[in-house]
């Protein structure tokens, strides 16, 4: 495959990380296993630019993108909007999509997976078109993420510093506000502190991420009003991977949802991806099955038959 890597400089271990030889390593590896490919170091401000210009070619197969979760959400919808292959190298603090895809969490490592693995088809979701590999959120993970963004940090340690301050200051202060949802043959009007919309629904675990990234269908959670003791134990069960386990919280799983705002506030926001964004009045949510092509480890790629034929493609 003709392949280019884009590393930012700027994402989490990268910049601890001597980044000419890791470029020098990533060529390396990845010739060495019969791709033609070629690494480049950018800045983090410039790194979504310089994938969207390569993935229009027409001579590449797929990217590489290396940096933290906001990167590699950035790079998934490049890709799939190019159609073409996309590498994930994890270099973020939580690296949600990568540990979906069971890749290893080692930047070095991860490059040896990827050079010999193969492509796989897996889901992709979508708010108001705007691609997401993880989740969109609104209401309490909404309030935390403003929080949090209101600190200074400059580490990975500072990251995880200024996201515990800004949860306690979300148990103590936790939002509410209305929404009317339709999914499938449900359409209802929820109170409520938050709600998430994931692409293929949790998995247990304390990070809330999924299991897997085949089923074709959102998770859609909603946690009714919540008082201080009632986020407390929310985050408890979060941390315990039973977030389906708290009476709080509706869960569903739809492949669309649409939801409207009926008393939306000037300033309110949403997550996509980790990235605080306005919040729209009007957001619809859908599942693309099996439209992201992603690089894995050799020999984990899904044999599904689609549309009648088997789709799995040798790297």
């Amino acid at each position: 495959m003709k392949l280019i890597g884009f590393f930012n400089r700027d994402g989490g271990t990268f910049r601890t990380t001597d980044m000419a030889a890791y470029e020098k390593r990533a060529e390396q590896v990845f010739r060495d296993a019969g791709h033609d490919f070629e690494a480049v170091i950018v800045e983090g401000r410039n790194i979504v630019s310089a994938m969207e210009r390569a993935a229009r070619r027409d001579d590449i197969d797929g990217i590489v993108a290396g940096g933290g979760d906001g990167t590699i959400s950035a790079a998934a919808a490049i890709a799939w909007k190019n159609g073409v292959a996309l590498g994930v190298v994890p270099a973020g603090t939580m690296n949600l999509f990568a540990r979906s895809l069971r890749l290893p969490l080692d930047i070095w490592q991860t490059l040896s997976v990827l050079a010999t693995g193969e492509v796989d088809n897996v889901d992709i979701g979508s708010a108001n078109g705007r691609a997401f590999v993880h989740q969109f959120s609104a209401g309490l993970h909404a309030r935390l993420v403003r929080y949090r963004n209101s600190y200074t940090y400059r580490s990975r340690i500072g990251k995880m510093s200024a996201s515990t301050r800004a949860a306690f200051g979300v148990i103590a202060n936790p939002p509410e506000f209305d929404v009317d949802f339709e999914a499938g043959d449900i359409s209802e009007r929820r109170h409520v502190s938050a709600i998430s919309v994931s692409n293929n629904p949790f998995g247990t675990n304390a990070l809330l991420y999924a299991d897997s990234l085949r089923s074709g269908e959102l998770g859609f959670y909603m946690a009714k009003p919540l008082r201080p003791l009632g986020v407390a134990r929310l985050a408890i069960d979060m941390l315990r991977g039973r977030v389906r386990d708290n009476t709080d919280v509706m869960v569903m799983h739809t492949p669309e949802v649409h939801l409207h705002f009926p008393k939306l506030r000037q300033l309110a926001n949403c997550v996509v991806d980790g990235e605080l964004l306005p919040l729209e009045r009007d957001v619809t949510l859908k599942v693309h099955p099996g439209e992201l092509k992603v690089m894995v480890r050799q020999g984990t790629a899904a044999r599904v038959e689609r549309e009648g034929a088997v789709d799995s493609l040798a790297v």
